[in-house]
């Protein structure tokens, strides 16, 4: 690792949305970025943006940083980029920290554990909750699962972007714990958008609707324009994404022997609104097809001559 009168450098391997806002959260803060993306010309464009260095591969990504960071988009890619020729492990160093920040399986890192050890380098699984202006402004929490050692030595790269870094116990326990975040979240996600199309039914504006709802959860707040103008909305969060994470929350529940009826109907709702290539969409457009299925309702009662409502 660096001395204290040395910046720190920072690789990070994944610049999509949520990466790319991190990276301008670290840039704030004065480290030394070195970036690598599966696309170069995404990890090219946001270096040009922060002066900071591209790596043509993963290994060369880990050699370069004393801490390095990444933002993946599931379970495989974390294993592709981390393990084979051209991974990370090949490139870690000793003294070195790799932290995983995606949200995945709990176990999908700690087949990497050894190599590490091995290789003198620390390895966290360090997945976040926020959006990505949470990112952008530092404001993320952090939850971390692996040595306090190793924490310690990766902290310099970690609290320019949170708020809030709880360490939680060994190896796995940070993406356990982000599936239950996102276990509520999404249960949140679903609820939001069946009391703003109850209150849109019964006749109530979606915008006054909407600020009712608000004044009640505190969730309402950074999802609001999400709900109330999808079509003209950023995506923050897609569906495919929220798909992938229901898909670990349910097969973790069950490994567990658990019952989670709210996270299965949360999973059937996100699939369905997903069909028709809306995969892409954000995933409070759960909503949407609510109200589409409420149009079907209506449509269908109609060619029954309105005998379904005897």
């Amino acid at each position: 690792m660096t001395d204290a009168t040395t910046r720190a450098v920072v690789g990070l391997g994944g610049t999509g949305r949520m990466g790319s806002a991190m990276a301008r959260a670290l840039h704030l803060a004065g480290l030394e970025l070195v970036l690598w993306n599966r696309d170069p010309a995404k990890a090219e464009a946001i270096a040009v943006e922060l002066a900071a260095r591209v790596a043509e591969t993963p290994a060369a990504l880990a050699a370069a940083a004393d801490v390095t960071l990444t933002m993946l988009a599931d379970d495989d890619a974390v294993a592709e980029v981390y393990g084979g020729g051209e991974g990370l492990l090949a490139g870690a160093r000793v003294g070195s920290v790799l932290v995983d920040m995606s949200t995945v399986t709990p176990g999908t890192l700690g087949r990497f554990e050894a190599a590490a050890r091995d290789a003198g380098a620390g390895l966290l699984d360090a997945p976040v909750s926020g959006s990505t202006a949470s990112a952008a402004s530092g404001q993320l929490t952090i939850m971390v699962g692996g040595d306090p050692a190793d924490l310690a030595r990766a902290r310099p790269a970690l609290e320019p972007l949170a708020t809030s870094i709880f360490h939680l116990g060994p190896l796995g326990t940070g993406a356990a714990m982000k599936l239950a975040v996102n276990t509520l979240i999404f249960g949140l996600n679903e609820a939001v958008a069946e009391g703003l199309v109850l209150a849109e039914h019964a006749g109530i504006d979606r915008v006054a609707a909407y600020q009712v709802l608000a004044a009640s959860a505190a969730y309402l707040g950074y999802k609001k324009a999400a709900f109330l103008d999808p079509e003209r909305t950023p995506v923050a969060f897609s569906l495919d994404l929220a798909e992938k994470d229901l898909r670990l929350i349910t097969a973790l529940a069950r490994s567990l022997g658990l019952s989670l009826p709210q996270a299965d109907t949360n999973l059937a709702m996100v699939r369905a609104a997903s069909t028709g290539d809306r995969g892409g969409t954000d995933f409070s457009s759960v909503a949407g097809e609510l109200r589409a299925r409420a149009r079907g309702a209506v449509t269908q009662g109609a060619s029954d001559g309105g005998e379904g409502s005897r």
